[in-house]
């Protein structure tokens, strides 16, 4: 054989293991879940718990935000976050939220008057839901969440006997804990923030559970292990604009005019 064919034969047979090497190479949809799970939800140098970071981050990996601006709200440190839809944080702020401990609704609580709504009765529901910004019947507009339970994200609003304003300021979680459900926040983070990241769009709003696990209200797994979650993300909530699953199909007008007797301040 002459030399350039036995040169030739030998590159050939250096490229054969190289070949086999590649035909074991991670299946495309692997090297797509790794792409897609190196997203990072940018907290930047906000104080969050390690339940708000860890939706955070999931949300965003298993694109679970379906490229939607989002809200993350903290019962236990009363605190709400929101994000853009890239998972850069706009801001965030202390909120009033439900006085009751508590990740479930009363059935048909959203109908009831709030004189006739018990102490234990006031919690702030966990859960994955659509939202989107509607008028009230005084012209103020709410950040609908769970619409059913009459649960909505809006500017703080004074009670008599329950010093709102002061307890908003406060810098203890626990005497945040004063509304019948609703997410109470400041008037100029409502305004900055909220509006301004919801404005002529829907977005979603993760409520984190503070009795049941992340995983039984989200279907949550780790993102950098296993972004296949997503499939189980619906299992709480509602996915047709800001109502909830069996609300009547009514027009924004007519869901702004209920809204004031439904809400749960």
């Amino acid at each position: 054989m002459s030399r350039p064919w036995i040169l030739l034969a030998c590159v050939m047979a250096l490229a054969l293991p190289a070949a086999a090497a590649s035909d074991l190479a991670e299946p495309t949809d692997d090297a797509g879940v790794l792409q897609v799970s190196a997203r990072r939800a940018n907290f930047k140098q906000e104080n969050a718990s390690q339940n708000a970071r860890k939706i955070a981050q999931w949300a965003i990996g298993s694109q679970d935000t379906q490229g939607l601006p989002f809200v993350i709200v903290d019962k236990v440190d009363a605190k709400v976050f929101v994000f853009d839809r890239d998972g850069q944080l706009l801001g965030a702020s202390p909120a009033l939220v439900g006085l009751a401990r508590g990740d479930d609704t009363v059935p048909g609580i959203g109908t009831r008057k709030l004189s006739k709504i018990r102490p234990h009765e006031r919690t702030t529901p966990a859960g994955r839901f659509v939202a989107s910004l509607e008028r009230s019947l005084h012209g103020d507009d709410i950040l609908w969440v769970d619409y059913d339970a009459a649960i909505a994200l809006h500017r703080v609003v004074e009670l008599p006997n329950e010093r709102r304003l002061q307890r908003l300021a406060s810098s203890n979680p626990r005497d945040r804990r004063i509304t019948y459900g609703c997410i109470n926040v400041p008037l100029a983070f409502f305004d900055s923030i909220v509006g301004a990241a919801f404005k002529g769009t829907t977005g979603i709003v993760y409520v984190l559970p503070e009795v049941r696990g992340l995983h039984q209200v989200f279907g949550y797994h780790d993102a950098e292990q296993n972004t296949a979650a997503v499939s189980t993300r619906s299992q709480a909530v509602p996915h047709k604009g800001a109502l909830s699953a069996g609300a009547p199909a009514m027009e924004p007008r007519a869901r702004a005019l209920e809204s004031a007797a439904r809400l749960r301040y």
